[in-house]
């Protein structure tokens, strides 16, 4: 068990990303788990955030026609993740969408 000193010396500085950034590389999930069943098939993106880190998400509000390109880019949204448990309990989390061009 760590002491109380050693616990204070691991302090750690929190960050707040954007939210933005680019598409580095995505795929078409036709096979998915059985709690994503309503949403497939569905995009899912591997992100690079404006800040460097990359993130996997899945991309939404996408026509299913609408090409996506590497470079693309996208800003995160709070979205429904999926319907869970027998009392259809809604799961929201984090997806990302393309970034309309501004006139």
């Amino acid at each position: 068990m760590r002491d109380r000193q050693e616990q204070d010396a691991i302090k750690q500085e929190q960050f707040a990303f954007a939210g933005t950034g680019e598409v580095y590389s995505f795929t078409t999930v036709q096979e998915h788990p059985a709690d994503f069943a309503e949403q497939a098939p569905y995009r899912l993106a591997l992100i690079k955030l404006d800040e460097g880190v990359m993130v996997t998400a899945q991309l939404t509000d996408f026509d299913r026609e609408d090409p996506i390109q590497i470079g693309d880019r996208v800003e995160m949204v709070t979205r429904k993740l999926m319907t869970e448990g027998p009392q259809g309990v809604i799961v929201y989390g984090y997806k990302f969408r393309k970034i309309l061009a501004q006139s």
